[in-house]
């Protein structure tokens, strides 16, 4: 099955995260912590398909605000698809970005809110987050350390991507040196071509330049 985030259609699964499908379909979604409901910027508004997504996590519950929850926001890292169908996605990230890019002046309105919802989960939030230090929810923190570094390389490739999409930027192709004959730089042929125009005329070469040439090449004799 396919679902759309941020207008793109992106191959799942039942039984995906959000998060791992919005990564593997290279959607813009954010993730710093891993998927381990830390750091939380993995948020989404869920457009379409609430029905096919598992029930909200307790994790969720103590970091979403009401209000968050009432406009369809979700975690992706603790999100799954439990149906098939039409599933839409708008991750918050992405929102945010097409705002500053379409409209900036309601940033200040949005980053308001977003602050004020956070605030009135802050307690709940740290709450939670000490149940992992007494065993509930625990994590593994080789695990985390792996999770938190496979996100930075994601964020690292999508920041490339975005980069050449604007500004066609490539990595540059490495050149492979010519090899001639035996392989050394004083090859007969190789000079001959070297002394050659592109347009395939002789170019007039003094004799003390062929002597320095011939001189610099000994030493791969």
């Amino acid at each position: 099955m396919n679902i759309t985030i941020n207008n793109r259609e992106c191959s799942a699964q039942v039984g995906d995260r959000l998060l791992d499908v919005a990564r593997a379909g290279h959607s813009h979604i954010g993730y710093f912590c891993g998927g381990n409901a830390i750091c939380q910027t993995c948020y989404v508004r869920v457009l379409e398909g609430h029905d096919l997504l598992s029930p909200i996590s307790d994790a969720e519950k103590s970091m979403l605000s009401d209000t968050l929850i009432k406009e369809g926001t979700r975690m992706a890292c603790q999100t799954l698809i439990e149906k098939p169908g039409t599933i839409r996605i708008l991750t918050e990230v992405e929102a945010a970005k097409k705002m500053t890019l379409e409209n900036p002046l309601q940033l200040p309105t949005y980053m308001g809110k977003m602050g004020w919802e956070s605030a009135i989960k802050f307690t709940d939030t740290i709450a939670f987050q000490a149940r992992r230090e007494q065993g509930e929810y625990a994590l593994e923190p080789s695990q985390l350390l792996r999770d938190v570094a496979g996100a930075i390389g994601d964020a690292i490739n999508l920041v490339f991507e975005a980069v050449q999409a604007v500004f066609g930027v490539k990595r540059p192709a490495e050149k492979a040196e010519p090899k001639v004959g035996n392989g050394h730089c004083c090859d007969a042929s190789l000079l001959a071509k070297l002394l050659a125009c592109d347009n395939g005329h002789s170019r007039v070469v003094s004799p003390e330049v062929l002597q320095h040439q011939q001189e610099s090449c000994v030493t791969c004799n």
